[in-house]
């Protein structure tokens, strides 16, 4: 609307101001032909009604709802300016304003098709998100065949076929293959992420290489990508303070401005100067337009949600991003946030010093089994890409571990209760290595091999890489990290002294952990609780801020204002570095513009006609849209804040 009444009403301007009398004084230069002095007034109507009509229905909105602001200015302004030179064309008043009210109108449509436009930048970057999504998927059908159908045929539990180059349909779980899977749509993250069987992959992330075959877990409004659109479209329509306060500040500018206006034409009509007194009052109301104060906030808002969308940082609540600014303690929920959630192996230690000969027979005996610890023993030897002896006769037991027959011996794999069970103790020549596992917290299994301990394994959750940098990072921001998780607290210290955090809630129930925030906030800290489970949601939503990461579990994403759309905690800082950016570049903003109108009004009323400077209209419309033009110009240099995360030290 604003674009095209923009267009037309620049087009119409042109002849207005050429054959302005003021203008062509100016330039010395004359236009003489028959009816050039209804130029101005007809066109100058037209641009009135037509390309003033948003701002006059939006003045008379605000008069219904009692909260004058920018529209119910601008509306005045013209109104007045075109009523002014109605009565100088039909000779009544010597104050000839056709071109300004035509520029004015025309730059006023321009900066609010430059903030709509700014405005729907997220928006239009999550739908162009959307339109990545392929039209087709192969489905796999119950025989093994594969049929191409339309997206909106696919069902939950469907199996679909993702080839090499081609995009995710919907959000699902590898059950066949293995592929790099690009998510920078999602996440942010530039580098392609190897993606296996149980692993999940959201919809419109690309295989870079390889195929897998994805069981369909969502679709539709169901899926991540649908979730972040509804995040930025809330984080749109919720208010930071800073725009509460530019609210705030329009309308009492209104008042400002009326006010300025009406001792202008008295005290100049007092002074027998009735031109004057019309041409500096309408002046007053160009100047007041609080055009670059309503554009101070929005345009940043629009920006740093745009941008942080783009980065995998989704803003639920402008408030939440706002004080993160202030926040100077981070609470880390430990599994699946600091660490991985998944267990790997740390350790192997064979009693005939053959480590790799032990694990291959570890994970010959645990491959039929689906217990977590047995895939990280089977990951771990296929990552050293061991020959793994073929099992048979896979027996289970149930708390203690497993058994099968291995090249015509009997091997069982299990931790203490096997051995309780069995009777047996660890050799003497493991028991050093054993303890330093266990002080670590480490979950250690034992390879019994014709009624001997032949060797034992050490799996732990596994620590980010990105931690420690998420860690260093925040100790140079003077950010005290802290880590609350239900795990002993040999664990929990292990986990704290790898990683240089300073201190450690270990032992939390699940439904306690919202004491540890209550703790940190009673001495005096703004803290910011990063989790991403259901047990996390009480924290998260006790925190002065609350981070859910990994695009977690809805009610994670329910509690928290932030959510970071991958599960790397570097995205804290990243946060913390836009909160600053954002609200540095509102104030700046908001100073600019309310500073800019307590300055010029007094001018255009003509405070220094003594010395004799008296504002022109004409001027006033150039200074109002050189301050919209001063806070847009500062809005775009948020753009150039870094949010991609450092890169890891090795």
């Amino acid at each position: 609307m604003f674009r095209d009444r923009f267009w037309l009403s620049l087009l119409l301007s042109i002849p207005v101001v050429l054959t302005s009398h003021m203008i062509m004084d100016w330039f010395g230069y004359s236009l003489h032909f028959t009816g050039v002095e209804w130029v101005g007034p007809i066109l100058g109507t037209v641009i009135f009604v037509y390309g003033g009509h948003p701002f006059l229905v939006g003045a008379w909105h605000e008069i219904r709802a009692r909260q004058p602001g920018m529209m119910l200015l601008i509306g005045m302004a013209i109104t007045v300016a075109f009523v002014a030179s109605w009565t100088a064309s039909l000779d009544l008043f010597d104050v000839e304003v056709w071109w300004e009210l035509s520029l004015l109108i025309v730059i006023m449509l321009l900066g609010h098709w430059m903030e709509m436009r700014a405005i729907g930048q997220a928006q239009g970057a999550l739908a162009a998100l959307a339109e990545l999504l392929p039209d087709e998927a192969d489905r796999v059908t119950s025989s093994g065949d594969i049929e191409t159908v339309k997206i909106a045929d696919l069902a939950v539990g469907d199996v679909v076929l993702v080839r090499p180059g081609a995009r995710v349909p919907a959000d699902g779980t590898i059950v066949q293959g293995t592929a790099e899977l690009d998510e920078s749509m999602i996440t942010g993250e530039s580098n392609p992420v190897s993606r296996t069987e149980g692993d999940r992959v959201v919809a419109a992330s690309v295989a870079a290489d390889g195929s897998v075959r994805v069981r369909v877990d969502a679709l539709g409004d169901d899926t991540t990508l649908a979730g972040i659109q509804r995040l930025v479209a809330e984080a749109q329509e919720s208010k930071s303070r800073s725009q509460v306060l530019a609210d705030r500040a329009a309308a009492l500018l209104f008042y400002v401005a009326v006010a300025a206006a009406a001792i202008t034409v008295t005290v100049w009509a007092l002074l027998g100067q009735a031109d004057t007194a019309i041409t500096q009052s309408v002046t007053v109301l160009i100047i007041a337009c609080p055009h670059a104060l309503g554009l101070a906030i929005p345009l940043v808002t629009s920006i740093s949600t745009s941008k942080s969308a783009r980065n995998g940082i989704l803003v639920k609540d402008r408030l939440a991003l706002e004080r993160t600014r202030k926040v100077d303690a981070v609470l880390f929920d430990k599994t699946g946030t600091l660490t991985k959630g998944e267990h790997a192996v740390t350790g192997v230690s064979a009693v005939d010093g053959n480590d790799d000969a032990l694990l291959a027979l570890a994970a010959s005996v645990e491959a039929d089994s689906e217990h977590p610890l047995a895939r990280a023993i089977v990951s771990a030897a296929r990552e050293r890409e061991l020959a793994v002896p073929r099992a048979t006769n896979f027996r289970s037991m149930t708390g203690r571990g497993v058994q099968a027959d291995v090249d015509g011996t009997t091997v069982a794999v299990g931790g203490p209760a096997l051995l309780r069970q069995l009777e047996l103790t660890t050799p003497d020549e493991l028991g050093a290595t054993i303890s330093q596992w266990q002080q670590r917290g480490a979950a250690v299994l034992h390879a019994i091999r014709d009624g001997a301990v032949i060797g034992s394994l050490a799996l732990e959750d596994q620590v980010r890489a990105e931690s420690r940098a998420a860690v260093d990072q925040l100790h140079k921001l003077g950010v005290r990290v802290a880590m609350i998780t239900g795990d002993a607290q040999q664990v929990a210290d292990a986990v704290a002294a790898d990683l240089g955090i300073d201190e450690v809630f270990a032992e939390v129930l699940p439904e306690d952990k919202d004491s540890a925030v209550t703790d940190l906030q009673k001495r005096g800290y703004t803290v910011a609780m990063v989790g991403d489970g259901v047990n996390d949601a009480p924290a998260l939503a006790r925190a002065d801020v609350g981070i859910a990461i990994g695009a977690g579990t809805d009610v994670a994403m329910e509690s928290a204002g932030i959510v970071l759309a991958s599960d790397d905690p570097r995205g804290v800082v990243a946060v913390r570095r836009l909160s600053a950016a954002s609200y540095r570049k509102m104030l700046q903003n908001l100073w600019w513009a309310a500073g800019y109108n307590l300055a010029a009004i007094p001018l255009a009323a003509g405070v220094l006609a003594w010395a004799g400077f008296l504002l022109p209209m004409a001027l006033g419309a150039v200074l109002m849209s050189l301050s919209t033009i001063v806070v847009a110009a500062n809005a775009q240099l948020l753009r150039r804040v870094d949010l991609r995360p450092e890169p890891v030290s090795s």
